[in-house]
């Protein structure tokens, strides 16, 4: 099976977040002790898919510093302070391949894309943005599009709600619930597959992934939609970053599809 890479757009400013971003990049919040974008890896990472190509560009290089630290900090390690050797010893590590590329502070998210053509071959590559968690069954995926023909595959999800939703009962009592999700309309949830053509539909820097390369798909029937039920969860404001903090501490966390 040939390889398959796995882009993260890891780039934007993430402006409505700016409690989190002024200090670091929106893809290095953390949730738990690891940052959203670990998670995100994690679960392609159970699916099978390990290679990545990071696309960088705000704050990249507190991206750069994570993944450095993480292969020389991570484990024990015995230092000799005399001759100056550090003797790393065995620890559990994620077997990835991380690309980090710089695609510019300003590039947009088709721009971003088109940077990265060197390091994607002639293979279908997965896409997704590196500040949203899913159970999508990414295997599935991928099998979703192969049989489709078409050059794009997105995953379409349930917007969470803005508020919290009212469930009425019997007598006039109501049941709260958190962040339901929406009834019906679908989203680009991320966790795309792309065929290397689009590349050739990215016209410079400033091309929308979205409003330009995607919109263009789907006028021309070449644009095919994976309808996922499951959880979908962005993490665009404090209130997200909370919600998702207290999943992961409750134990709850639906993203988590590793062991």
């Amino acid at each position: 099976m040939p390889r398959v890479n796995v882009v993260i757009l890891a780039g934007g400013l993430g402006s409505r977040l700016a409690e989190e971003t002024e200090v670091r990049p929106k893809p290095m919040v953390e949730i738990g002790d690891r940052p959203i974008l670990w998670h995100i890896m994690k679960h392609y990472a159970e699916c099978g898919f390990n290679e990545f190509v990071v696309a960088l560009g705000y704050k990249g290089d507190e991206i750069k510093k994570f993944f450095v630290d993480s292969l020389s900090l991570s484990g024990n390690l015995t230092v000799n302070l005399g001759d100056g050797t550090v003797d790393r010893h065995a620890a559990d590590r994620d077997a990835w391949t991380v690309h980090l590329v710089d695609t510019g502070a300003e590039t947009g998210t088709g721009g971003r894309v088109k940077r990265l053509a060197p390091w994607l071959g002639n293979e279908p590559f997965m896409l997704t943005y590196g500040d949203g968690v899913s159970n999508v069954d990414l295997r599935r995926l991928q099998s979703f599009h192969q049989s489709t023909g078409k050059l794009a595959t997105v995953t379409a999800v349930r917007p969470p709600a803005r508020f919290g939703g009212l469930v009425f009962g019997p007598g006039g009592g109501v049941s709260f619930i958190e962040k339901p999700q929406v009834g019906e309309g679908w989203i680009n949830g991320g966790f795309m597959v792309l065929e290397p053509d689009v590349l050739g539909l990215i016209r410079d820097d400033q091309t929308s992934l979205e409003a330009d390369v995607l919109e263009h798909l789907s006028q021309e029937g070449q644009l095919a939609g994976f309808a996922h039920e499951g959880f979908w969860q962005p993490m665009d404001t404090l209130r997200d970053v909370r919600y998702l903090r207290a999943l992961w501490s409750d134990r709850t966390a639906p993203w988590v599809t590793w062991g």
